[in-house]
């Protein structure tokens, strides 16, 4: 869960430039969170030199890949009608050939392809680089599978394409697989254990990205605040390291470090942080760099210790308040936002009234907040019952939803009247007449277009604003601009 999942881009097709003399077409769909959007990206760049554009046409396409989620039930539940409208299609064109990557794939290998025959090819995330192998098997009219989950594999040597964005924002994988066994999450059982990016091959990456004019970049990981380099491997066999690798290992605030200063005009963020993880060097560095971004995705999923427990994070909700008031202190315009279950089993009223009062003293920006739902292959689904009805867990739900909006217009509110550097993104979805971009925060600006150019660095004086959007007038470039 340790993920933030953007609905509004839930299904996107990626487009890309074509390449001369590629003759096929693929069409791919993305679901669930940052991670696999950029794996999509992966992907393309892997089957581009396999003679593959992409295509959002879904009458081009030759290969049709779902790339799936296993966080959410309605994640699968949409996958799955989506794999069953490709696979009407293939009565009319024949040749078309329907695989599946990412989370799902492990879990459902058996039932996609050998009883409901819906799919052609199963892929797990650590495999892309067997995708060529597969292909050739489906072209010879056979299934084909890989799932196998890698020690090493991190794709650090694959410069991946850029999803049809506006061009200034991108994601940089950082980590892959994820180590803590949060009851609730199924992310270890399908992506693998922890390893690290070699921090020379993210250099690069974000030097390119510069070269081809992106001002913004996201380190991406399951948890980045554990990425650990030391020449290669898990990093649960860290202790193994000799003395020298320790001496030359390369650790999150480490890294955040060298980005910002390979890149000192470009915009630095990252995701997603773990509360047990996340070190004070690592809030030293944000407040030392401009162009770290002052905004942490802190999720926090209940502010009950006995929730907590049985969620196995590993964290107390005095170890969280303490966290955050570091974070605060060094960094006192820092926003932060959430992820929250409501309704994990066990929970009581008193629970839920503990996750209410964490949320009033944090006082987050805003959240991502979800009912439990039982997820299969999860420690939870083994070990708990799901014993909170239905209509207590939407109860719940709504009130943290409701407190969260009020918290979030507070916090939304603190920014009028003040001067704020905002990244031109692109149009306003409202207006052509005005901008959108956001702030260090992580916020929404909109503001009129006047002379400004999508990635130009602009000061903005924000005059009011929504629940969620500031608006403002820009009043000249920042210091970053040029």
């Amino acid at each position: 869960m340790e993920k933030t999942i953007d609905e509004s881009l839930q299904g996107s097709t990626l487009s890309l430039d074509g390449t001369n003399g590629n003759t096929r077409k693929l069409y791919i769909e993305s679901y669930g969170c940052q991670m696999n959007f950029s794996d999509s990206e992966i992907v393309a760049s892997i089957l581009s030199k396999e003679g593959f554009d992409t295509t959002q046409q879904l009458n081009e396409a030759d290969l049709v890949l779902v790339n799936t989620c296993s966080i959410r039930e309605k994640a699968e539940l949409t996958v799955r009608k989506r794999l069953e409208k490709f696979n009407a299609i293939k009565k009319d064109r024949p040749h078309l050939k329907v695989g599946v990557l990412g989370c799902m794939a492990e879990r459902l290998k058996h039932k996609f392809l050998e009883e409901e025959k819906i799919v052609d090819m199963v892929v797990g995330p650590d495999a892309y680089k067997d995708l060529p192998n597969l292909i050739q098997e489906i072209d010879e009219g056979r299934n084909a599978v890989n799932v196998i989950l890698s020690k090493e594999e991190t794709y650090g040597d694959v410069a991946p394409v850029r999803l049809n964005t506006n061009g200034i924002t991108a994601f940089v994988s950082i980590t892959r697989g994820c180590d803590n066994m949060c009851t609730f999450c199924v992310v270890p059982f399908t992506r693998g254990r922890e390893r690290s990016r070699d921090p020379q091959s993210i250099i690069q990456e974000v030097n390119d990205l510069w070269e081809k004019g992106f001002k913004e970049i996201t380190l991406l990981g399951q948890n980045v605040d554990s990425y650990l380099w030391y020449g290669g491997g898990l990093k649960k066999d860290f202790d193994k390291a000799s003395e020298m690798e320790r001496a030359t290992a390369v650790n999150f605030s480490k890294l955040l470090e060298k980005v910002a200063l390979a890149q000192p005009k470009m915009r630095i963020r990252f995701s997603t942080s773990n509360p047990q993880d996340m070190t004070l060097d690592v809030i030293h560095t944000m407040a030392k760099y401009e162009n770290i971004c002052n905004y942490i995705h802190l999720p926090v999923q209940s502010g009950s210790d006995r929730i907590l427990k049985a969620m196995n994070r590993l964290h107390t909700r005095a170890e969280y308040f303490e966290l955050i008031d570091n974070i605060k202190r060094i960094i006192p315009d820092c926003a932060i936002s959430q992820d929250m279950i409501a309704g994990f089993p066990t929970e009581t009223e008193e629970d839920h009234q503990d996750t209410l009062s964490l949320m009033e003293y944090v006082k987050y920006e805003y959240g991502f907040m979800f009912a439990y739902s039982e997820r299969p292959g999860t420690l939870a689904e083994r070990k708990l019952e799901d014993d909170v009805p239905d209509d207590i867990k939407k109860r719940r739900l709504t009130e943290i939803i409701d407190l969260q909006r009020q918290h979030s217009f507070e916090r939304i509110q603190a920014n009028l009247g003040k001067v704020q550097e905002v990244l031109i993104e692109g149009s306003s979805k409202r207006s052509d007449d005005h901008w959108m971009g956001r702030n260090s925060q992580n916020t929404v600006a909109v503001f009129p277009k006047e002379h400004y150019q999508v990635g130009d660095f602009v000061l903005v004086e924000m005059q009011d604003c929504t629940s969620a959007t500031l608006l403002g007038k820009a009043v000249g470039y920042s210091k970053n601009q040029g």
